[in-house]
């Protein structure tokens, strides 16, 4: 579970790095905190993911939402490689340099 969740968030971190620089908008600095849940019975699969994105630099919110929006949408494999029931939120902060 420890490897997977490093995939996603890394396919994800990669995802956003690389649309808010397409955006001309790019992060100084990105950090994700992910947590996942595990279901209690065998095979113990993961039922829920929350990912929080934290953002230095001066980029404007309605990007980071939309850059996130993209990857979760169209462009991390990880993400679409899992079981869509997955519950799967996503939130972002943002730190201004």
């Amino acid at each position: 579970v420890q490897m997977l969740s490093a995939a996603l968030a890394g396919c994800m971190a990669i995802d956003l790095v690389d649309i808010l620089a397409k955006m001309r908008t790019p992060a100084d600095s990105l950090r994700i905190d992910l947590e996942v849940e595990r279901a209690t019975q065998t095979p113990r699969r993961v039922v829920t993911a929350e990912m929080v994105f934290t953002i230095l630099g001066d980029v404007p919110e309605k990007n980071v939402s939309r850059a996130i929006d993209m990857s979760r949408k169209t462009y991390c494999s990880v993400w679409h490689s899992l079981q869509p029931d997955i519950k799967f939120q996503t939130a972002f902060k943002l730190n201004p340099s």
